[in-house]
C-alpha cells in the first residue's frame, strides 16, 4: 500500500506522562487497533519525578509561532501540509512527505523550537517537547480525508 501522507503528533514537555487518566501511547501501545496505556497512578506520579523542568504550555503567541514554523519548514522541504492543529499541549500535522515520519517529527520539532527561541517566546535552554511522538502512515484517500478532519475540526 503506498503512503500518501502521515499523521503526526507530538506532545509539549512534560504535559501528558504515562499513567495520565487520558491513557498515553509506548512504542507497544501506538497503532491503529491496540489499547491506549490505561491510567496507573503510581506510573504517573514516578513520571512527574522524573521531569527535570517544569511543564511546558503554549500560549496564543507560542501556538501561532509553531504552525507557522512547521508550515514554512514544509515549504522548505517541498511537503504538503494537509492539516496542522497547534494545541496548548500538544501538536497535530497530517503531512505528505518524502522522509520517515521519524524524520519529519524530529525536523518540525527542531525548527518550530528555533523559531520560539528566535522570537523570545522561550528561554534558551527551555525544554519545549517530549522526546519522541506518534507516526501513523495513511495509505488511502479516504483515510485521508478523515485525519485532515479530525485535525481540522476536531482539535
Amino acid at each position: 500500500m503506498p503512503v500518501l501522507a502521515y499523521i503526526l503528533t507530538w506532545t509539549t514537555y512534560g504535559s501528558w506522562l504515562h499513567g495520565d487518566v487520558r491513557g498515553s501511547v509506548d512504542d507497544g501501545h501506538n497503532s491503529p487497533g491496540h489499547e491506549h496505556l490505561s491510567e496507573d497512578a503510581s506510573r504517573h506520579a514516578r513520571m512527574r519525578q522524573r521531569l527535570v523542568e517544569p511543564v511546558f504550555w503554549m500560549g496564543d503567541r507560542q501556538r501561532s509561532s509553531v504552525a507557522e514554523a512547521i508550515r514554512d519548514h514544509a515549504e522548505f522541504r517541498g511537503w504538503r501540509i494537509h492539516a496542522v492543529s497547534v494545541r496548548t499541549n500538544h501538536v497535530h500535522v497530517v503531512v505528505s512527505a518524502n522522509k520517515a515520519p521519524e524524520d519529519v517529527v524530529r525536523e518540525f520539532k527542531s525548527w518550530a523550537t528555533r523559531r520560539l527561541r528566535e522570537e523570545d517566546l522561550i528561554g534558551a535552554r527551555t525544554r519545549v517537547w517530549t522526546r519522541m511522538g506518534s507516526t501513523r502512515w495513511i495509505g488511502s484517500a479516504a483515510s485521508l480525508a478523515a485525519a485532515v478532519d479530525y485535525v481540522s475540526r476536531f482539535q
